[in-house]
């Protein structure tokens, strides 16, 4: 239909004497789109087009025979360079090329339709800070109705920021990896140091974050400030989980075949590929899972070997190998361990310092994934700073007695 009504167009245009039925319809929907891209204060050149492009005028003219389809591109094309984004530059400097009034109709719609988008995207871009602070304010007042008539409405809030700040204050047990954590500095300002004797409210908040994605919904009931978001979280928690796995069996992996064959993007992409695929029954056959993925890496492994001119695994790397990567179905497995906490250090450090400083430094045994774990951490940083705007006066007021409440318990103990 949409070619043929161009067809059909091209035929008016070419009868004798022409036919402008179709061409008057464009150049009314031309005209609207051009007083659509105006901006309120430009009265004067919304004058102008309406008197250039008078479509009575325009009428009367082709039943004369005396339309100026020439003049009226001309005069369009100048106002498609005024009004477009600089980028659609070189789009309507083209149009100026093409002489067939057909194909030069057909070029002017969709440019545009693509300064109409431009138009959208700038609007929402000059709307977003607005639209924000309202979400704001109108998510917290709406809160504050239901807690008026349900005052213990924040019981599970509160529980949930007691053990956050119960982990902040709980001495950690020496870990061998802790030294791996040193190059990376996401320690806060002086004002919300993440000190032991005083967690700040801030950083307790953060830390109850991060224990929302390991979150135990038999046991556990979840925040009422984040009941909103509790979909969104447990989308985050699984594809955390999965990240988790994939990193480990990749660095088990290339632990057993060197960095050569782990220098190819295509070969790492597809062992992740692999992975990925093999997992969908990770939660309910963990076991079952990772036996299909160890012979199927393994399978992998030694077919890029191969494909490289390397010297192949021999039977008993390929089976220790494979009892790794079966291994990483256990929770306890090490090498997952470590994976897990990197993941959660990044998504710490991502809250305290910013998404683009963190990924400036990103923890070592991580990089086979740091496209889809930034990915991960964007959206994780964005909800939740947005659910620190809209409910900090309420977490603040409940830390107010948390802190002191865990500090004295933590000096009893």
């Amino acid at each position: 239909m949409y070619n043929a009504f161009w067809d059909h167009l091209r035929e008016q245009l070419s009868s004798t004497p022409p036919d402008f039925t179709y061409a008057l319809d464009l150049l009314e929907k031309v005209k609207g789109i051009l007083l659509s891209l105006l901006l309120p204060r430009q009265n004067r050149l919304k004058n102008e087009i309406e008197e250039a492009l008078d479509m009575d005028l325009l009428k009367q003219e082709a039943e004369h025979g005396a339309l100026d389809v020439p003049h009226l591109s001309s005069y369009i094309l100048n106002l498609m360079t005024l009004l477009c984004a600089p980028i659609r530059d070189e789009e309507v400097q083209k149009l100026e090329n093409i002489t067939d009034p057909v194909h030069l109709l057909k070029g002017i719609f969709h440019v545009l339709g693509l300064m109409k988008m431009d138009m959208v995207n700038y609007t929402i871009r000059s709307l977003r800070p607005y639209l924000q602070e309202h979400s704001i304010q109108y998510e917290r007042a709406k809160f504050q109705e239901l807690l008026n008539k349900q005052p213990n409405l924040l019981d599970y809030t509160t529980k949930w920021l007691t053990k956050a700040a119960t982990d902040l204050t709980t001495p950690l047990p020496s870990s061998s990896d802790t030294s791996s954590f040193s190059s990376i500095d996401c320690s806060p300002s002086d004002s919300e140091a993440n000190s032991i004797e005083s967690p700040s409210p801030t950083m307790v908040v953060y830390q109850g974050y991060l224990n929302l994605l390991v979150w135990d919904p038999e046991n556990e009931e979840f925040p009422e400030t984040l009941l909103m978001d509790r979909i969104r979280l447990r989308e985050m928690e699984s594809r955390f989980n999965q990240l988790a796995i994939v990193a480990s069996v990749l660095l088990v992996a290339r632990s057993f075949c060197g960095r050569v064959l782990f220098s190819s993007s295509k070969f790492v992409d597809k062992l992740k590929c692999v992975t990925k695929a093999l997992m969908e029954e990770f939660n309910s056959k963990p076991e079952e899972a990772m036996l299909s993925v160890s012979e199927q890496v393994s399978q992998e492994i030694q077919q890029g070997l191969k494909d490289m001119g390397l010297t192949a695994l021999s039977s008993d790397n390929i089976a220790s190998l494979k009892g790794q990567l079966r291994n990483i179905a256990k929770k306890d497995n090490c090498v997952r361990t470590i994976i897990d906490q990197r993941i959660r250090l990044f998504l710490k450090c991502s809250l305290i310092r910013g998404m683009h400083e963190s990924l400036l430094d990103f923890p070592g045994g991580l990089i086979f994934i740091e496209g889809e774990l930034a990915e991960l951490g964007w959206k994780f940083v964005n909800l939740m700073h947005h659910n620190k705007e809209v409910f900090a006066p309420y977490y603040a007021e409940i830390l107010k007695n948390v802190i002191p409440q865990v500090l004295s318990q933590e000096t009893e103990m």
